[in-house]
C-alpha cells in the first residue's frame, strides 16, 4: 500500500511540483471526502498504516485521478503505472517536439518511426518502451484536474 501511494505521489504532481500531505488531505476534504489528517496521508505513504477504510482510499484515488482498483489490482496497478510513465515522458521537451512533429505522418511512417526509436532504446540498454495500449482513462483524469506525472 505505501509503495502504491509513494507512486502517486513521486509521479502525479501540480504544476508546483510534489504535493504536501496538507494539500492533498485539504483537497480532498474541500471536494465532500471523508476526513484525512495529513498526518494520516504522510502514514499511509511510509507505512505507519497499512489499512485505510475504502472511502479514504476512494478519496486518495480520486485525487490522484486514478480507479480505486489502483490499490487492491495489480494489473490495474501495472496499467495505471504504464500510462502515468507515457504521461511523464510527454512532459519531457524533446519527446514532445518528436511527437508533435510526428502529427500527421501516414500509419507507416509513425510505424517506421516507433521502430527506429525501439532499436535505439535496445542499443543504449534501455527497456522496450510502453506499448501505448489504452488500460484506462486514468492518467487524462489527473491531467483535467491539473495535476501532472513527473
Amino acid at each position: 500500500m505505501a509503495d502504491k501511494v509513494d507512486h502517486l505521489f513521486r509521479t502525479v504532481r501540480s504544476s508546483r511540483g510534489e504535493y504536501t500531505y496538507e494539500q492533498v488531505a485539504s483537497e480532498i476534504r474541500d471536494a465532500g471526502g471523508p476526513t484525512i489528517s495529513a498526518a494520516y496521508v504522510w502514514m499511509l505513504r511510509n507505512g505507519k498504516r497499512d489499512n485505510p477504510t475504502m472511502k479514504h482510499l476512494e478519496a486518495l484515488a480520486s485525487f490522484f485521478g486514478v480507479p480505486a482498483a489502483y490499490f487492491f489490482d495489480d494489473e490495474v496497478s501495472r496499467a495505471v503505472n504504464e500510462q502515468l510513465s507515457l504521461v511523464a515522458a510527454m512532459r519531457d521537451a524533446g519527446v514532445r517536439k518528436i511527437a508533435m512533429r510526428a502529427s500527421g505522418l501516414s500509419s507507416e511512417s509513425l510505424g517506421t518511426i516507433v521502430d527506429m526509436i525501439e532499436r535505439v532504446r535496445a542499443l543504449e540498454g534501455l527497456p522496450e518502451g510502453a506499448d501505448g495500449s489504452d488500460a484506462g482513462d486514468a492518467a487524462s483524469d489527473g491531467a483535467r484536474r491539473g495535476h501532472t506525472p513527473d
